[in-house]
């Protein structure tokens, strides 16, 4: 083997080793660590809050870069997602069809955010942090530990579960980076009247 060719063999033979080491750690772990979602906390007495006599609804945004990395360990914000905290108390009467609402969010610009699920927003996510090299089983894992926080808009709320909550994941209208939208506001159709949430 000539002198030349050494430099190139030990760049390679690093660079083999920095990609095993990646897909070593990524085997063990998920790609972010998630906060088991029963530590997180109480949702703020700020949170905005509506009665309408058989359900009560209470919501917060979470605004700040700091908020979503104590949860995720990543930032939601750069990759333009805007999570809400719901919480939704079956007060009585029938079962509420969850599936039959629709989650709006708005702004002082007048800019519709787009509802998405857990699993588009996790693509988001990996994307703006610019990983392209992991483990599958990486992504599983962090997608099951993210998913437990979706708002569940699915199955039917009954007076016997009593109360739901979980995140709305929102998605900026352009994709962009999130940053201090002011005056939001969530809607919820499907109700016998559209209820309104003033989130800032």
């Amino acid at each position: 083997m000539s002198r030349a060719s050494l430099p190139i063999l030990r760049f390679a033979t690093t660079a083999a080793l920095f990609v095993f080491t990646l897909l070593t750690i990524s085997c063990s772990n998920s790609l972010f660590k998630v906060k088991p979602v029963n530590e997180m906390m109480a949702m703020p007495a700020s949170a905005a809050s509506v009665n309408v006599g058989s359900l009560s609804f209470r919501a917060s945004p979470l605004l700040t870069d700091e908020e979503t990395q104590q949860l995720f360990e990543s930032n939601l914000q750069l990759a333009g997602l805007l999570p809400v905290r719901l919480e939704v108390v079956h007060n009585s009467g029938e079962t509420i069809e969850m599936k039959k609402l629709k989650f709006r969010l708005s702004d002082a610009a007048n800019s519709e955010w787009k509802l998405i699920s857990a699993r588009q927003a996790i693509s988001r996510i990996i994307k703006a942090n610019g990983l392209t090299l992991y483990n599958p089983n990486a992504r599983k894992a962090f997608e099951k530990d993210f998913r437990a926080y979706e708002f569940n808009v699915k199955d039917p709320l009954t007076h016997a579960e009593g109360k739901r909550q979980g995140l709305l994941i929102f998605q900026s209208a352009k994709k962009e980076p999130v940053a201090s939208p002011k005056n939001l506001s969530l809607t919820i159709e499907g109700l016998a009247q559209p209820v309104q949430l003033k989130l800032n």
